[in-house]
């Protein structure tokens, strides 16, 4: 077996059934680029620490502050951690992005919305701290995939949560969602009814509803052989922000399941699909000049 195919066999089982990844963390060959703060905490919970990832040191003593991304990992919304996803942030700060990655509180401890009050801190965090990592507080993107594309999808359109942590919502300039489910009523499975079947109101747990001209634009991705959230999920949001006439950009991947999207951003499998290339192209032409 290549190197590469044990990677795949290693990782595709684990990413489908949202299991840790601490194998292809490890081993799978990493972008260069700075990692100058771990285990930060942004709140009280031993949940809520984050890691940062910067972009390799620019030769000019004068250059801009980098844009800043916050990655969101999925895991069903119970499993996952942050130091399993470095290579996602190397690989986003290689690309130029100051690359905050956070953990956050997760089922049973607790359930919805408590998971994105915990984004909304990562958020002001990373808005209170990019200057002095070489960051622009306010040129942030928000990326996910599968329920981190959930959070980062209901961060950007619903602008209760960043307010609450007190975060002007238009520091986001823009978010990615990498086969992300944003569709899922009625409750659809074991997953959505447990994690959200305690909230007063349902509609209110769908980002689509949120959709609004001024909305931050959006790239959304997804694998045309994912059948773990299915592509409908892209093409709701995709719909519903077209309706009211926001900026959206929608991908379907030829060939790729749920576990093919996020490992496209790895060096390893970046050939399989042009996700990483496409998807930051689309936030770098939205985060604008330095502020």
């Amino acid at each position: 077996m290549t190197r590469r195919a044990g990677l795949i066999a290693l990782t595709g089982s684990a990413l489908s059934a949202c299991s840790p990844l601490s194998l292809f963390a490890t081993f799978t060959p990493k972008d260069a680029a700075r990692s100058p703060e771990h285990g930060v905490a942004f709140g009280s919970d031993p949940r809520q620490k984050l890691d940062v990832y910067a972009p390799p040191k620019a030769s000019s003593r004068e250059a801009a502050p980098a844009p800043v991304a916050v990655f969101f990992y999925g895991g069903s919304w119970d499993s996952g951690r942050r130091q399993d996803y470095g290579w996602v942030g190397r690989a986003l700060a290689a690309q130029g992005f100051l690359t905050i990655v956070p953990d956050y509180r997760l089922y049973p401890a607790v359930r919805y919305p408590s998971f994105l009050e915990d984004g909304a801190l990562a958020v002001r965090w990373a808005v209170d701290h990019a200057r002095r990592l070489g960051g622009d507080p306010g040129r942030i993107v928000l990326i996910g995939h599968s329920a981190g594309a959930y959070n980062a999808a209901m961060l950007a359109l619903d602008e209760r949560y960043l307010k609450a942590a007190g975060v002007d919502p238009k520091v986001v300039r823009a978010f990615a969602g990498l086969s992300g489910p944003y569709d899922f009523l009625p409750l659809d499975g074991p997953i959505t009814r447990r994690t959200f079947g305690e909230a007063p109101d349902l509609p209110a747990t769908q980002p689509g509803l949120y959709a609004r001209p001024d909305s931050p634009p959006a790239f959304l991705g997804t694998g045309d052989g994912d059948t773990t959230v299915k592509p409908r999920n892209t093409r709701a949001l995709a719909a519903a922000l077209r309706a009211k006439g926001a900026a959206v950009e929608e991908r379907h991947y030829a060939g790729l399941n749920h576990a093919d999207t996020v490992l496209a951003l790895s060096r390893p499998f970046r050939g399989k699909a042009p996700v990483l290339a496409e998807m930051t192209a689309f936030l770098k032409a939205r985060v604008g000049e330095a502020t």
